[in-house]
């Protein structure tokens, strides 16, 4: 059976450097429209589908992403395997601005998001499992990428996923903390769980963008984001390009 990849860019990624367009889809799903026209191209002399979870230009927040309509439409573009980019604040200490992290877990703090294909309309109940959330293929072929290039990638992590679009307080990360928490996001659920619903392989690369509130000396900027956006993105994107090249050999 023959294997797509998507990526889906998160805040900082609208545009994917390199790839050369060969088609834009703008779809209709069953569920609405998803956040941009999905791009159909070449990266790196391979095949890829891409979509900006927030929109081109970014302007949808992340509680009202149309979660489900976007992987819905991924999958009908034929995608076998997701790479998700997400940016994210540090609250584990060794997890510094500008760190990329591969999580392996996550905690679910959102609410009120559509998080299932599965309602109930079928006149059937299913219940999927999710106790190990990400693909381990994709994980250890972006493990492998970034030794190969001798850019540091941490590899174990519980990515919190908080509802949004406004920051948590102090108090809210120290809970966070205190459940397992390493990271702390707003876009990984429902996407997480949609894919495997859908039966797609799905892993998340993450960039720490800014100490968690409370973690570091002053409050979040949005300055301070954007800095550690533009200077990590360049060490995620070189990983990344490695894995296209490593997953179609």
């Amino acid at each position: 059976m023959s294997k797509t990849l998507a990526i889906i860019g998160g805040t900082g990624l609208t545009e994917l450097e390199g790839l050369t367009i060969s088609k834009a889809h703008d779809m209709h799903t069953p569920y609405g429209s998803p956040s941009a026209p999905i791009l159909e191209g070449e990266l790196l002399g391979h095949r890829v589908l891409f979509l900006a979870r927030h929109g081109h230009p970014h302007r949808i927040p992340p509680h009202k992403v149309n979660y489900r309509a976007n992987l819905w439409a991924l999958q009908n573009l034929f995608a076998t395997d997701v790479i998700a980019i997400n940016a994210v604040g540090g609250i584990n200490q060794a997890m510094t601005t500008e760190s990329l992290v591969l999580p392996d877990q996550l905690i679910d703090y959102t609410w009120g998001r559509d998080s299932t294909f599965f309602d109930g309309e079928n006149g059937q109940v299913t219940h999927i499992d999710l106790s190990y959330p990400y693909s381990e293929s994709l994980r250890e072929g972006l493990i492998a990428a970034s030794h190969d290039l001798k850019i540091d990638l941490m590899t174990s992590a519980t990515y919190g996923v908080t509802q949004g679009p406004r920051l948590e307080t102090a108090a809210e990360i120290k809970r966070m903390e205190n459940d397992g928490c390493d990271l702390v996001g707003m876009t990984g659920m429902p996407e997480t769980v949609l894919a495997r619903e859908l039966k797609l392989n799905y892993a998340s690369i993450a960039l720490v963008v800014n100490p968690a509130a409370g973690k570091g000396d002053s409050g979040i900027t949005i300055k301070q984001i954007e800095k550690a956006l533009n200077s990590g993105m360049s060490k995620l994107l070189k990983v990344l390009g490695k894995f296209v090249i490593d997953y179609y050999e």
